[in-house]
């Protein structure tokens, strides 16, 4: 028992991720976090993207002449949510569950989208290992027992990936093995700790003042009483703690097991053959949490009297399930693009990203393919804290030896205050690669089943671009994409010359540098400007 409160110390210096805390209503929740994303920096003295002030002041009397899709490719969304489901995308080419493909575009009754995750048994992937975890295990089979001096020149390259693979993996799958074997003499050290004490007092339960009654220069009783008052005084959760637990033995099992392929099992295909059709048309899934936070951001309904506004009024939602518990296979990725712009999508919202990727080339040519078509992409920076222009996060823009694609954005996330934390601490930023930040850090939006929860994250502010995006071309529809991100990135809110800490992940050094260093625009979106641009230049 003497290691009680050592142990203590170790386990609230873990980085305990909290669960989104789901709320039938907005009473829970306060008042300055719902909507903040969409108020005005001068009027409310909120760094939000001006969508009311736009809504209220410039286009109070006007009707949208167009409806946007968005694509939202993701890990499921909750198309019956009561705030969501009126602007879900309807394929009325294909007729609703009757076994055949009306529209001839290869997907049976793909009527809200497409899930690439399933089969047509309706069975469907739920965890997936990470990238690097698939890479480790096919390249360790060939090169563990070589030096660079065994390896051609031809596997040169291959061979540096394995490298810097497997010294990442194996970061990861020990760091995670030392947290879950730490937590679990955690949580078991406080059972002990507290039986201790039930019996030492003679109490089925108790409480902190009866532990601040104790006094006693016994060492062993003074120590697991000090550990008890420190856990019992504090907002420390142990149902946290358990579901962080959770968290980890999923990694272990899933994420960074080289033997696990559900994909093999499920789906059966071959991960080189991008001409295939498989999946079903279950755009839910078992936990489609994140995509239908990010679904509400965009185009929750607005004055339903019903949870959150959206950003967009006039918009439909494609949903397209590629994202597991886990990394997104390049195909899903490539294939659900493709799939958005062959089936009418103007933009489409890409709220994932993974360190590695097996086939960079097929997912940036499924881009570029949307780019060409006219359509605008949205992506995630990632939420590593890091340089993008020093450190790829994929999907990306551009991969070795192409040229770069032009209608894509890739987005930071903001707080809520123009100060030094302006940029969020997780987001990751880059003066080349990261074009615009927008608001990511404590939003709130739809939750599964009619509720509605409060997250963090590039994945949210995401979101609010694409919504912006779809507002400003559904009264502009004569904008190609290009000319829209243009506008978007031209006519954001400055806030170029404020210092500001770049991001960092807590354990390094705060430095600080001007905004305009984080992003190409220097800014953050905001709505209200690119209209009153567009329409002041008749556009």
């Amino acid at each position: 028992m003497k290691q009680l409160f050592i142990v203590f110390i170790v386990a609230i210096s873990f980085t305990i991720k909290s669960q989104d805390s789901q709320k039938t209503d907005l009473s829970s929740f306060s008042k300055a976090k719902i909507n903040w994303h969409n108020k005005d920096f001068k009027t409310d003295k909120i760094a939000g993207t001006s969508v009311e002030k736009l809504y209220t002041e410039l286009i109070k009397d006007k009707k949208p002449k167009k409806s946007i899709i968005v694509a939202i490719i993701d890990g499921g969304v909750d198309i019956n949510h009561v705030d969501l489901k009126e602007n879900i995308w309807i394929n009325k080419k294909e007729l609703a569950e009757n076994g055949i493909d009306d529209d001839k575009n290869g997907y049976i009754d793909d009527v809200n989208g497409w899930n690439f995750l399933g089969n047509s048994k309706g069975e469907n992937i739920v965890n997936a290992p990470l990238e690097k975890t698939r890479i480790f295990g096919i390249l360790d089979k060939k090169y563990s027992s070589k030096t660079e001096n065994d390896v051609p020149e031809s596997d040169k390259k291959e061979y540096q990936l394995y490298l810097k693979v497997k010294q990442s993996f194996n970061k990861e799958y020990q760091n995670a093995l030392a947290e879950n074997n730490s937590i679990k003499e955690f949580i078991s050290n406080i059972g002990l700790a507290e039986a201790y004490m039930r019996n030492y007092l003679k109490k089925a339960e108790i409480t902190l003042s009866d532990l601040k009654a104790i006094k006693t220069n016994d060492a062993e009783l003074k120590s697991i009483n000090d550990f008890l008052k420190s856990i019992y005084s504090s907002n420390f959760d142990i149902k946290e703690v358990e579901n962080y637990n959770k968290h980890l033995e999923t990694e272990i099992k899933y994420h960074l097991n080289v033997d696990f392929n559900p994909r093999k099992d499920i789906i059966g295909d071959d991960c080189e053959n991008y001409n295939q059709i498989y999946g079903n048309n279950d755009v839910i899934g078992k936990e489609p949490s994140h995509g239908t936070f990010g679904a509400g951001i965009i185009a929750s309904k607005r004055n339903n009297n019903i949870g959150i506004d959206g950003v967009a009024d006039s918009v439909k939602l494609m949903i397209l399930r590629v994202v597991p518990d886990g990394d997104e296979y390049d195909k899903d990725v490539a294939l659900s693009i493709k799939y958005a712009v062959d089936n009418g999508a103007n933009i489409i919202n890409m709220s994932f990203g993974k360190e590695f990727s097996v086939n960079p080339k097929k997912v940036w040519e499924a881009i570029k393919y949307a780019s060409d078509r006219n359509v605008l992409l949205v992506h995630a920076a990632g939420n590593e804290s890091e340089n993008n222009d020093t450190i790829i996060h994929y999907p990306s823009k551009f991969v070795e030896n192409t040229d770069t694609v032009v209608n894509f954005i890739a987005v930071g996330a903001s707080d809520m205050k123009n100060d030094k934390n302006l940029p969020a601490s997780f987001s990751n930023y880059g003066k080349k690669n990261v074009d615009v930040f927008a608001p990511g850090y404590e939003l709130v939006s739809t939750a599964p089943k009619n509720t509605y929860s409060l997250a963090s994250g590039t994945s949210f502010s995401t979101p609010l671009v694409a919504g912006i995006a779809a507002l400003i071309w559904s009264y502009f529809p004569q904008l190609t994409a290009t000319e829209l991100k243009n506008e978007i990135l031209s006519d954001v809110q400055y806030f170029g010359k404020q210092k500001v800490y770049i991001p960092s992940d807590g354990y390094e050094k705060k430095t600080k540098t001007e905004f305009k260093n984080l992003s190409v625009s220097g800014g953050i979106v905001n709505a209200y400007n690119i209209y009153l641009h567009l329409s002041m230049t008749n556009k």
